[in-house]
């Protein structure tokens, strides 16, 4: 590991990526808290175009129970946000979940609702219920009320029996392929573990056996090409013992989600203290950043094929918000660790392609969609895949990192 010491002229760019990225957290909160908020039926709107107006009432469970999420934590983690405001959205958007997004019968919840909560469609996933019990948790760690932790608890429950023992209840009118692994799987459930050992510390080691197991899956999703064939690779889809599927399916990498991956083993690697562990997330950071990183135009292509066979995803070559916010908390945290310079730079990459492009400075947020040559696609700050989550989460993460790193200095 390098000298912990930093010399002055990285002191100062810590000092300007911190004060970007704050300004930055303070127009994203701002936007969302001013437009996304049904006072009315309750909730919150994340169809919103770029000044913010509502452009569809529709509910949508992702982002409306991660905005509960994103706000809770807020209000927790982060001092100006430890606000009555804050606290308020997140518990009226917290009842509305309770009493629309959830299956009265069971624990499942539905992809997407009316405007006044009626349910429209349940997916036969378990990325809904995953982002209900981040929600719930969450306000049962500032509530401490019990009801939230009794439907965390439920709902987490039934979320590992459909993962580790029988999926069936999930809907499907025969079992899914059992020969497939999905990268998400263990993903969700290794940042679901995460969150829970946040909400109650006393609850880690009942967790441990699980979160080795997600590690223990993802690893499988990772295979080393060798350095002439551009080292390791994060694929998407592999079978269950780790061996390559056939097709373009057993082909498809998503940059984004490897490199998600990548810290969340990094982070799973700072609680379990395993220095083999963050070697590993530290490889799929940065192997996954040079496979998915746009050389002609910059910014990260949303799919690739790992032989440079074509895509079958239409959007393959768009730049989406999402990777970007999760390379650069990979790349700073990978910094945190390491003080390796190159991470800091990459981290500069990222952020400064993200401000240049997805960045919105008159109205705050992002834009979520621009072309390869990034230039934005889709004139909207929101919709049904994209809300108050990815942006927040990361600037917020990013700017305790360096602030650490500046204490530090």
């Amino acid at each position: 590991m390098a000298d912990s010491s930093a010399s002055p002229s990285v002191k100062q760019t810590l000092q300007g990526y911190h004060q970007l990225v704050s300004a930055d957290l303070d127009r994203t909160v701002r936007f969302w808290l001013d437009h996304s908020v049904d006072d009315q039926c309750g909730g919150f709107f994340s169809c919103l175009e770029a000044d913010g107006t509502v452009y569809d009432c529709t509910k949508y469970s992702w982002p409306m129970c991660r905005q509960v999420w994103m706000l809770a934590r807020l209000y927790q983690e982060v001092d100006r946000f430890h606000q009555p405001h804050v606290l308020e959205a997140a518990s009226k958007g917290g009842e509305f979940i309770l009493q629309h997004v959830q299956e009265a019968s069971s624990c499942r919840c539905y992809l997407s609702l009316t405007r006044e909560g009626r349910p429209l469609k349940l997916q036969r996933t378990i990325f809904s219920e995953a982002f209900f019990v981040m929600a719930v948790s969450e306000l049962y760690r500032v509530t401490r009320h019990a009801r939230y932790k009794e439907r965390a608890d439920a709902t987490m429950a039934k979320i590992i029996h459909w993962v580790r023992v029988d999926s069936t209840e999930l809907g499907f009118s025969v079992a899914p392929p059992t020969h497939v692994s999905s990268l998400s799987v263990p993903m969700i459930l290794l940042m679901l573990i995460g969150q829970m050992e946040t909400v109650e510390p006393a609850r880690t080691a009942e967790f441990s056996a699980l979160g080795d197991w997600c590690v223990q899956q993802i690893s499988r999703h990772v295979v080393d090409r060798g350095a002439n064939r551009g080292g390791l690779a994060v694929m998407e889809n592999v079978g269950q013992d780790g061996g390559l599927l056939p097709g373009c399916s057993g082909r498809l990498m998503n940059p984004g989600h490897a490199i998600e991956a990548g810290w969340f083993l990094l982070e799973r690697a700072a609680k379990t203290d395993s220095e083999s562990l963050a070697a590993l997330a530290l490889d799929i950071v940065s192997s996954s950043f040079r496979r998915g990183w746009d050389s002609r135009h910059g910014g990260l292509l949303s799919f690739i094929d790992l032989e440079d066979r074509p895509p079958t995803q239409l959007e393959w070559d768009m730049k989406m918000w999402w990777p970007h916010n999760e390379a650069m908390i990979a790349f700073l945290m990978a910094y945190k660790h390491t003080k390796d310079d190159g991470y800091l730079d990459k981290f500069g990459q990222v952020l400064d392609y993200s401000v240049k492009h997805f960045v919105d400075p008159e109205h705050g947020e992002w834009f979520g969609y621009l072309s390869r040559e990034g230039v934005v696609k889709i004139n909207a700050k929101g919709g049904q895949w994209k809300g108050f989550f990815h942006v927040p989460r990361a600037l917020m993460m990013c700017e305790a990192m360096l602030q650490e790193l500046l204490q530090t200095c």
